[in-house]
């Protein structure tokens, strides 16, 4: 075999007081070069000299980490006998190999971006080794929720001073501390008091230019300001669930944590997922099955469903995953709930209603030449939104049965881009939630006289 796999031992590692330097690498966590230096393995629970944020490595001594692919086996060797190792969840398994080109730079403490270095290549679970290092990588704070489409966002948003922007999905406010490191006001808007919470204290320093509200985006009009006219020269809606609802085992949105049956994103919500699988006739569920999980199997999943409750009722979501896959059996990498979690999601929170009152209440709060941003992840929310701004950027309307072709009298957009835009490779290896994100982006027409 080429590949081994990495052995996780629990040696102790010394803690220092030296201070650290930041190096930019996607999905790498926390380091300490004293195991590099003696050459022995550490579990880094143990490990309080160093620390990551999103995105960074925190070490007190330069390291760069070679990967690469190989087409037969997923890698490339980057030395003929040199050991591949594969990492365990949660865990990566690296050896030093080669120090930044300046030891000042890491001396002063300055920031040095990994990817302005043309001799790193990180390949997504592989990495290449010589000298064996552990290190794990915990969800930090900071790792609430890795803003998608970060570039593009700030290219077709143009936030700056005097400009005020609705970020109509505030999340952890990654979009929104692009837009206020621009200049511009900011108003977050979510449903989730943990997320508005989080944000205000994470954008703090930039005082009154940030502002919340908490709310269902759908609502947009009824905010305060709004309704005195304070109209948006931007308005985000960043769909979907965030990182930190979905790896927050008690929020209940995943089958790979154990966690009550929740899926709400918030209080205001009138039903959870319990609720749903545990008192809905099964003719609605298959319904939600099919149309919001684009189930094949929407009917025996839910025969199963309510079969199951009649003997016992589902109260975690280990429960509702385990009965649907002993039910349809499991075939392949993805697991057989996925599509029915979320269905049950988005009846949950109502998210495509949801959406489709933001979209016709966007005129409303926009000025004249404000700008609409829109990101979906799921085909069907993408099929909304697509209809809509099509409809909406139609300035006349033909059938073959008319004449000639009318006035839209719905026509107040002007599409900004044609289709939709969608990520890089480079985010899909930084971020692999963004693979299956597109960016709409429409600007608001100036009335006609």
């Amino acid at each position: 075999m080429l590949f081994t796999h990495p052995i996780l031992t629990l040696e102790a590692v010394r803690n220092t007081a030296a201070p650290v330097a930041l190096a930019r690498v996607s999905g790498l966590g926390l380091f300490s070069d004293e195991a590099a230096r003696s050459g022995q393995s550490a579990a880094l629970s143990n490990l309080t000299d160093v620390r990551t944020a999103p995105g960074w490595l925190s070490v007190r001594r330069p390291v760069i980490f070679l990967a690469g692919r190989m087409k037969s086996l997923g890698t490339e060797l980057l030395a003929l006998f040199g050991t591949m190792v594969r990492t365990a969840p949660g865990w990566l398994s690296v050896r030093p190999s080669q120090i930044f080109p300046s030891d000042e730079t890491v001396r002063s403490g300055q920031h040095t971006a990994l990817s302005n270095l043309t001799d790193v290549r990180i390949a997504p679970g592989w990495l290449s080794v010589r000298t064996p290092v552990f290190f794990s990588a915990p969800a930090a704070p900071a790792d609430y929720h890795l803003p998608v489409f970060p570039a593009e966002i700030a290219n077709w948003m143009s936030p700056a001073v005097g400009k005020f922007i609705i970020d109509g999905t505030l999340g952890g406010g990654g979009h929104s501390e692009i837009f206020l490191k621009a200049g511009a006001t900011v108003l977050g808007v979510d449903r989730d008091p943990e997320a508005l919470a989080y944000a205000r204290a994470r954008l703090a320093a930039f005082g009154e230019r940030f502002s919340t509200w908490e709310g269902n985006f759908s609502r947009l009009p009824e905010i305060p300001g709004i309704q005195r006219g304070e109209l948006a020269d931007g308005l985000l809606m960043d769909l979907g669930v965030s990182s930190r609802q979905l790896d927050s085992a008690v929020r209940g949105f995943s089958f790979m944590r154990e966690g009550p049956l929740d899926m709400r994103m918030g209080p205001s919500s009138p039903r959870t997922a319990a609720d749903i699988v545990n008192r809905w006739p099964e003719a609605e569920i298959v319904r939600i099955l099919f149309e919001y999980g684009e189930e094949s199997k929407a009917r025996r999943i839910a025969g199963a469903i309510v079969k199951q409750r009649a003997i016992k009722p589902f109260s975690t979501t280990h429960d509702l995953a385990n009965c649907i896959e002993h039910t349809i059996g499991r075939h392949g990498r993805t697991h057989p709930a996925t599509k029915t979690f979320q269905a049950i999601r988005m009846a949950v929170n109502e998210e495509l209603e949801s959406l489709s009152a933001a979209l016709a209440s966007a005129p409303a709060v926009l000025k004249p030449g404000g700008r609409l941003l829109i990101i979906t992840f799921h085909s069907l929310e993408d099929r909304i939104v697509k209809h809509f701004l099509k409809h909406r950027s139609t300035e006349y309307l033909d059938d073959p049965g008319w004449p000639e072709p009318r006035p839209n009298p719905d026509y107040q957009f002007r599409l900004l881009a044609r289709k939709a835009i969608v990520p890089t490779a480079e985010e899909i290896s930084l971020n692999p939630r963004a693979r299956s994100a597109k960016l709409r982006v429409a600007q608001l027409l100036d009335p006609k006289p």
